[in-house]
């Protein structure tokens, strides 16, 4: 049986002008890698001439300021092209929920602490020494390396989700990991993590709807 692979980049025609649809489960450095590629050699003819307006479409993907403007300054070399928008279903959802969610944006040093009595999407990084503390879900567009804590008031339904995910370490209500080492992986990217039976578990975000349905629906906690 022959196996097709998804492609990283797909760009389609609009009316207005192009959409790219970056695929929202492979790596970063891959998907940069063939949206150079198709804007360099596979795409030439249609990415030449007058200027095109383009939106990027992200799907569940979580990124930081600094890979967003990466993003854009690829597009930005074909001189044509201008970025309109650059869209995360993510950060559309907590947009559409108005007051139950707390928008955030900067880097968390060490030593720092944000609390937080709902929940909260966080555009930026938490470095070592850096704690975040919910008593909903927490989203990071960036990197978590230091602590973050959800459903600090009891709710064992929270979430824990960010691009790149390698805390120092992970609470959701009463439940404490340590990760790596309970994890068994070195690296975790774009993934959540949740409680299942009273325990620690980390999966994909492209697995949240199954696992939390209601996780995006940002209700009051």
């Amino acid at each position: 049986m022959t196996t097709i692979n998804k492609p990283n980049v797909t760009i389609k025609g609009v009316k207005d002008g192009l959409v790219f649809l970056l695929n929202d489960q492979c790596e970063f450095q891959e998907l940069l890698s063939e949206l150079k590629h198709k804007l360099e050699h596979t795409h030439q003819q249609i990415l030449s001439g007058p200027i095109i307006h383009v939106q990027i479409k992200l799907g569940t993907r979580l990124i930081s300021p600094q890979e967003r403007q990466e993003i854009q300054d690829i597009l930005k070399s074909r001189g044509n092209l201008i970025v309109q928008s650059i869209e995360s279903e993510v950060e559309e959802e907590a947009s559409k929920s108005g007051k139950n969610v707390k928008v955030l944006k900067g880097m968390v040093r060490s030593g720092q602490t944000i609390n937080h009595h709902g929940n909260l999407l966080f555009i930026g990084d938490v470095n070592p020494g850096g704690s975040l503390v919910c008593t909903g879900d927490i989203w990071i567009m960036g990197s978590l390396r230091g602590m973050a804590h959800a459903g600090s008031e009891g709710n064992e339904e929270a979430v824990i989700a960010a691009s790149h995910l390698r805390p120092t370490q992970l609470r959701i209500a009463d439940c404490i990991s340590r990760p790596p080492d309970e994890w068994g992986i070195d690296e975790a990217f774009m993934e959540f993590a949740y409680l299942e039976k009273g325990s620690m578990q980390i999966n994909k975000i492209t697995h949240l709807y199954k696992i939390r349905p209601g996780a995006m629906e940002f209700k009051g906690v």
